[in-house]
């Protein structure tokens, strides 16, 4: 039985806000997954979107804290992975639109 699901674990994520875009990484489609079990372990596979983000530390650092924040939460595993490659058309539809994306 997991502690929290999945739409539980981005709602916390979503707090977390992509400063070259100034949207959220859930809106923005990077977050992939995000899993815990009834032990307080959280996994988040998420993406960036591209390699060579300065922010690449800073991001993975902020998404551990937003879920280190919710109640009985012991362990945060982010991984970064490159597979699916994000692209904007991931991203919900408001943020396309913001961004001048149809």
């Amino acid at each position: 039985m997991a502690m929290y699901s999945k739409e539980e674990l981005f709602l916390a994520i979503s707090t977390v806000i992509d400063p070259e875009v100034g949207f959220n990484l859930v809106e923005m489609g990077l977050i992939y997954d995000a899993v815990s079990d009834d032990e307080g372990s959280v996994k988040v596979t998420m993406t960036l979107s591209t390699k060579a983000c300065p922010m690449h530390q800073m991001i993975q650092q902020w998404v551990k804290e937003a879920v280190e924040k919710m109640a009985n939460i012991k362990e945060v595993e982010v991984e970064v992975v490159w597979e699916p490659v994000w692209n904007i058309t991931m991203a919900d539809e408001h943020v396309k639109n913001a961004l001048g994306v149809s």
